[in-house]
Parts: C-alpha cells; sequence; structure tokens
C-alpha cells in the first residue's frame, strides 16, 4: 500500500496565477495552456486561490487572492464553475493533476461567514469585530476553537473533492490552525478521495502524524539557496543543513523545494532579481535534492523576468509565452526526475551520498543511488572558478549528461576546472 499517490513519489508540481498568466486572466484562456505544461513534463498544478474576493478593505484594484469571501464559488474575475470544471476535465485528460489553494486561518472581511453564521466562528478584537491576523487588514481570523467551524471547512474541502473532481490541496498557512482539524479532514476527505494529495505551507513536523500531509514546504533551503548565490553563506552551510534535516522529518515526507513562488515573486522579486548567475544550478539543485518535490512558478517555464504585482493585473505578454531555452532546460529537468528512481520523494527515492573533494566550501559532489539507478552531481555553488580535484571509488564509469544528453566518463580522479555556478548531472 502506497502512503502517497502514486503519481507523486516523481512528481513535478506547477503553481498557476491565472490571474497573471494570460492577457485575459482567466480560466477558460488558462485551459489551452495546459498542453504546453504536459508537454515540459509538468505532473500536478496548483492553482493560487480562485474563490471570490472580499470587497472590504480590498488590497490593490483586485485584492487578495487569500481574502477569500465564499468557499464554494469561483472569482467571476476568472470565469464560471463551468469554466472550472472545463479546466479540470482537460486536465485529467492530459493526465495532470490539479491542487486547490485552501486557506483554512481567515476569510475575508465581507465573507458569507461573516454575515450568515454565529459571531463565534471568528475570533474576536476588543471592540467585538473579527479579529485581523498579522497585517492582512482584509482579512478576519477564523475560531478554531469552534467545531463548527471544522465542520464547515471541512465539508467545503469535501465538496470541491467530490462535485468538482479535484486531487489535493496546498493548504495555506497551515500551522495557524489546529493539526487536528487537519488530521481529522484528511481522514475524512480520504475515505472519499484514497489518493487525495495534501501539501502544508509550513515545515512544523507534526504535520506528518498519521500520515495527514503528503509534503511540505521547503523554506528554509529555499532560503540557504538565495543566501548561497548571493554569498552571504558558503554551500557548507547548505551542506550542514542538509545533513541535519534527514532527522527531522519522518522519510516518507516530501519537501517542495523551489526557486521561486507566487510569495518570493511578488515580495522579493523574481528568481533572476535573487539569484543571478546562480538562477540555473539552483534550479537544477531543486531537482535532485534528497525528498524533493520540485516546483515551477507561472512565468518561469518561458524565463519571464518579473515581480507580478500581488493586488492587480500585471500578466505575461502573450508575445513572450512561447517555447525557448528556458522552457528546454526545464524539460530535461522533469525528464530527468521521471526517469530515475533514485531522485523519488516520498521515502522511495535515495539519501545523499556526498563524494570528498579538495573545495567543499564551494563544491558539492554527491550521489544518490537505487537499486539499477545512479545519479551523480558535481556542482560549484559558487560565484569563483574552481580546479577539483576528487576519487570517484565505485561510481567511476560511463554515463550520460542529463543535460547535453552526451555520453560521459567519470573517471576514478578527476581533476578539472570549473567556472561559477556550472554543474554537470550524470545518470547511469
Amino acid at each position: 500500500m502506497n502512503l502517497h499517490p502514486e503519481w507523486s513519489y516523481q512528481a513535478v508540481l506547477y503553481e498557476m496565477n491565472v490571474r497573471q498568466l494570460t492577457a485575459e486572466g482567466t480560466l477558460r484562456a488558462a485551459t489551452p495552456k495546459l498542453a504546453f505544461l504536459h508537454d515540459m513534463g509538468i505532473d500536478a498544478v496548483w492553482l493560487m486561490p480562485v474563490y471570490p474576493i472580499g470587497e472590504e478593505q480590498r488590497k490593490g484594484s483586485l485584492g487578495s487572492y487569500y481574502s477569500i469571501r465564499d468557499y464554494r464559488a469561483i472569482n467571476p474575475e476568472l470565469g464560471t464553475m463551468a469554466d472550472f470544471d472545463a479546466f479540470v476535465a482537460e486536465a485529467h485528460r492530459l493526465g495532470l493533476k490539479v491542487l486547490m489553494d485552501w486557506v483554512a486561518n481567515h476569510t475575508s472581511r465581507d465573507a458569507r461567514w461573516i454575515t450568515e453564521a454565529p459571531a463565534s466562528w471568528y475570533e474576536r478584537d476588543d471592540a467585538g469585530a473579527p479579529a485581523v491576523p498579522y497585517d492582512w487588514t482584509d482579512t478576519a481570523k477564523l475560531n478554531y476553537a469552534n467545531r463548527e467551524v471544522w465542520e464547515a471547512a471541512a465539508a467545503a474541502m469535501e465538496f470541491w473533492v467530490t462535485e468538482h473532481r479535484i486531487d489535493g490541496f496546498r493548504c495555506d498557512m497551515a500551522m495557524l490552525v489546529p493539526i487536528e482539524f487537519w488530521q481529522q479532514t484528511a481522514a475524512r476527505l480520504r475515505r472519499v478521495k484514497p489518493d487525495l494529495f495534501l501539501l502544508a505551507e509550513a515545515e512544523q513536523t507534526n504535520l506528518f502524524d498519521g500520515g495527514t500531509f503528503d509534503a511540505c514546504y521547503g523554506w528554509e533551503m529555499h532560503h540557504l539557496l538565495c543566501d548561497v548565490a548571493q554569498q552571504r553563506v558558503r554551500v557548507t552551510a547548505l551542506r550542514d543543513w542538509l545533513h541535519a534535516d534527514r532527522g527531522r522529518y519522518p522519510r516518507t515526507a516530501m519537501r517542495l523545494a523551489f526557486t521561486s513562488n507566487h510569495d518570493e515573486n511578488s515580495w522579493s522579486g523574481s528568481e533572476f532579481t535573487r539569484l543571478g548567475a546562480a538562477r540555473s544550478i539552483m534550479t537544477a539543485f531543486t531537482f535532485v535534492v534528497p525528498c524533493g518535490l520540485p516546483l515551477i512558478y507561472t512565468g518561469q517555464e518561458v524565463g519571464y523576468d518579473h515581480s507580478f504585482a500581488f493586488f492587480d493585473r500585471d500578466p505575461i505578454p502573450a508575445s513572450l509565452y512561447r517555447p525557448n531555452a528556458y522552457t528546454e532546460f526545464y524539460r530535461h529537468l522533469t525528464a530527468l526526475h521521471h526517469a530515475h528512481p533514485a531522485l523519488a520523494a516520498g521515502g522511495r527515492g535515495s539519501d545523499m551520498v556526498e563524494i570528498r573533494n579538495n573545495a567543499e566550501d564551494c563544491l558539492m559532489t554527491f550521489v544518490r543511488e537505487t537499486e539499477g539507478d545512479q545519479v551523480v552531481c558535481i556542482m560549484n555553488l559558487s560565484p569563483y572558478a574552481i580546479h577539483a580535484d576528487y576519487y570517484t571509488g565505485i561510481y567511476a564509469g560511463l554515463y550520460t549528461d542529463a543535460i547535453s544528453g552526451m555520453p560521459y566518463e567519470l573517471r576514478g580522479r578527476v581533476e578539472e576546472d570549473m567556472s561559477p555556478w556550472s554543474f554537470r548531472i550524470l545518470t547511469r
């Protein structure tokens, strides 16, 4: 029996920002893009929230995706429920899974539940108004001390699974509501859909208790990748974190690995801004890291160097949305991830076995292998030209370069000059 859905072990996820993907900014316009993503090797599409957005204290002209007015409806700016169903049907026809973004912690300040449900469904401030979490002034915090909230939220999630055939949820700020809610709700949903997939936007280790979530975010790793790229730390800090992380989670836990997402892109800049010349090697790293569930965010598939406005329309120019070198790079990486069991997450793949080298403050040389499958990674994670020197031992032999597709002989002793941020991924 699989702990996770079979499709997920070697999956690559795509986060779709429907508002910005096309000039129209609708589900109907986004649906033809699914073929593009399928051809690139995407396995599952995570839709940023597609629900109606609140008007009260709305931010920007269109508001935050995460200020939700009605959990059982589609934002009319994105289309209709029929458009949503057509999107899901086309995804499934292509073999893609669809994940919805679920916001459990809060609603908009003019949500249906504010007017239709008892006041006790919300936490209240001293004036008796719905409490505002953090500085999210367009939202109202739900009260999970009230079990009626649990039932309403779980029933709404079940609505999308049973009535609209979605395959799972990305759960926003999952650590802000009780883990018991997630445990109870996950069990309920899996009774109607045993292969449901749940991704938590959080890193707490108890998210995996009882097999509740399939995957969680790799925020710490992401920030380390940015720190290495900007040389705030050397690669030794990343190596130390990877070794320490082994014991934090169950071996079966999947970790979302990414160079961008909607938060990073809008608030910290595109991956080109944050990673600079290290963009390609850091992207490749997210596809080979142990336990990794790689993610591609809207625009990355065509190398769109832009920080999207979060509360307004800011679409990718249609003339730029076409296959190019960035698309091909991702296609190589998705093919690599699919083809090699050693890279699987969820307890099926292997740990990282390091090959010692002469420049460990810059160079990572490591192997991931399972029976009949070897992936060797040679990565100069630094802005310096280095002279690499290391012995490969039992890993010497003939390989295929995963990016170029060309044969490559890995000798028993390697001595070579490596340019800054250069890498090689070898398979056999």
